[in-house]
């Protein structure tokens, strides 16, 4: 047979032959493996993939959950902080209550002193008085002659001087 440009049908034949069993070969040698690996590493990261999205999830419930703590301890110590500031607000209205008790009674012994101050002086100025109307007494009783009346006045008039006239 006689083909024009010298094709051999039959080594047409041969080559196609060839390419399908080198691809078949190759399908099986390689795109099967490869293609293995690579489902193999896709669902690894969506494998991590997920576990990422987990983890960011139990994260985010972790915030949450601290940020419920954080407010629960806010509240917790503004409850312990107005606690504190009434026991203090008490405490210091105890201790001005004492303190004005312990001032009422202060004064109380010092009013008391001072009428026993008073009381004494005035037993004192009273007994003084006494004395010396009792000197008084006696020098106008020992001088001779006169009027003790007149005595008296005139001792003190003069501041004490004695006229030995009669009158």
């Amino acid at each position: 047979m006689n083909i024009p440009l010298n094709i051999d049908w039959q080594q047409i034949l041969l080559h196609w032959l060839n390419l399908a069993i080198l691809i078949g070969g190759l399908y099986f040698l390689l795109y099967k493996p490869v293609k293995a690996f690579m489902d193999k590493r896709q669902e690894a990261y969506r494998a991590q993939e997920a576990e990422a999205a987990r983890k960011l999830q139990e994260a985010g419930e972790a915030q949450a959950a601290a940020a419920a703590k954080l407010a629960g301890a806010e509240a917790e110590a503004g409850a312990a902080r107005q606690a504190i500031q009434s026991a203090a607000q008490e405490a210091a209205d105890e201790q001005l209550a004492a303190a004005q008790a312990q001032a009422a009674e202060i004064i109380a012994k010092a009013k008391a002193e001072a009428a026993r101050q008073r009381e004494a002086a005035i037993r004192d100025s009273q007994r003084e008085l006494r004395e010396l109307v009792t000197q008084a007494a006696r020098k106008l009783a020992f001088q001779p002659g006169g009027d003790p009346l007149e005595q008296f006045l005139r001792q003190a008039e003069g501041g004490g001087e004695h006229d030995d006239d009669p009158v």
